[in-house]
């Protein structure tokens, strides 16, 4: 999992704003930071939406940068 933050005034490295709030389900401007972390899917109490495919497509990008091993892959 990845955090999803409203704030608006930090600006951390691979920060990434989600540009389609409708489809993601979201009622703010929000971004996704790049603190990844594990969670009991228990913990998870409902689905609000999914990313649109041109934001799911930074995030990804964005995980390449982190974790280049994902590139390697790729290739």
């Amino acid at each position: 999992m990845a955090m999803i933050t409203s704030a608006k005034n930090s600006d951390w490295p691979l920060d990434i704003e989600i540009r389609d709030l409708d489809y993601a389900g979201l009622p703010s401007p929000s971004m996704i930071r790049m603190k990844l972390f594990t969670l009991d899917e228990k913990l998870i109490i409902r689905k609000t939406g999914e990313l649109a495919g041109p934001d799911q497509a930074k995030v990804i990008a964005a995980l390449r940068q982190l974790l280049p091993c994902l590139s390697a892959r790729q290739e």
